[in-house]
């Protein structure tokens, strides 16, 4: 055991952690995506596993053919908001619930990311020929840009859902009856939140693919649990660090957070030498942990409210 220790080189850590927050910050705009079908509509949407990919594929197939980044990513966020459109018909036109519906989109994304990429598993862009926005040799560069990137969304995000129509979509994932009643159209409130979800989760994959240099079929393979990760990891350290205090900027502004310390708590399991294949059972074990938590937390409030009201009694 002290040799398995002694083997470790704290150095090596430090080294690693900027690159951890670089793509946590990525990791962390998908968050925000996810935010809005999982918080905010209360809809378990799948469709992000393909989304993600197909942010990166469009992405990866433009900057080949000649586009700039910035270009090739705006085509991605289009291609997204097309695949949350999808979801969304299925769902409210069809009546597929919408669990099922996000599992047909993601599922028809694997066949159609593969046409994109012309068959191919994957594609290579590299930093030598390409102007990228961000890539893993200037992580400095990566993590400034990230930054920028999400405080701009955060920003936008906290203004349209101040709006009427994005009041409205948070009114439908509360209380779908009521805003019903209300005389809000929520089938089409629930079909443009899940197109802006995928649309955000698909700039999280065209900025993970200028990242790492290529874009790959099977890179958002588990990304739904990254993201829940993310979201409740932000939460239970929003609600640590401000309680009642956080708004909803500061909510949105965790989620990011969320991204990066899910990230930094991989780049630790990695630096234990730990088996990179457990990565998925250890981010499951991380996500049931952040989810019991604030229920374990009300538990253990409410038995010590018991206990003093008993011990009172006793008392008299």
């Amino acid at each position: 055991m002290s040799a398995y220790f002694a083997s470790l080189s704290l150095l090596k850590l430090l080294r690693s952690l900027p690159g951890g927050v670089s793509q946590g910050l990525i990791w962390g705009l998908m968050a925000l995506g996810i935010y809005i079908t999982f918080r905010l509509l209360d809809v378990a949407d799948l469709t992000v596993d393909g989304s993600f990919t197909l942010g990166a594929a469009v992405t990866a197939m433009l900057i080949l053919a000649g586009w700039p980044a910035w270009a090739a990513l705006l085509i991605a966020v289009l291609a997204g908001l097309l695949a949350g459109l999808v979801t969304g018909l299925l769902h409210t036109k069809l009546g597929i619930p919408a669990i099922l519906a996000g599992i047909l989109t993601q599922l028809s994304l694997y066949s159609i990311n593969l046409r994109i990429m012309g068959m191919s598993a994957n594609k290579a862009i590299s930093a030598d020929k390409y102007r990228l926005l961000l890539t893993s040799r200037h992580i400095p560069a990566a993590i400034l840009t990230g930054a920028a990137i999400a405080l701009v969304l955060v920003s936008v995000f906290y203004w349209y859902f101040g709006t009427e129509q994005g009041s409205a979509i948070r009114a439908t994932g509360n209380n779908p009856a009521m805003s019903r009643a209300l005389g809000i159209n929520i089938d089409r409130m629930k079909v443009l939140g899940l197109s802006l979800s995928n649309g955000v989760v698909a700039l999280s994959g065209g900025l993970m693919a200028q990242y790492q240099g290529f874009a790959d079929i099977n890179m958002g393979r588990g990304a739904i649990v990254i993201g829940l990760a993310a979201v409740i990891i932000g939460e239970v350290i929003g609600d640590a660090l401000l309680g009642k205090h956080r708004n909803f900027y500061g909510t949105l502004s965790f989620t990011v957070l969320g991204g990066v310390l899910y990230y930094l708590v991989i780049v630790v399991v990695l630096w234990l030498k730990l088996n990179s294949n457990d990565l998925k059972l250890f981010t499951a074990v991380v996500v049931a942990l952040f989810l019991a938590a604030p229920y374990l937390r009300g538990q253990r409030k409410s038995s010590f409210a018991r206990f003093k009201r008993k011990g009172g009694d006793g008392c008299a």
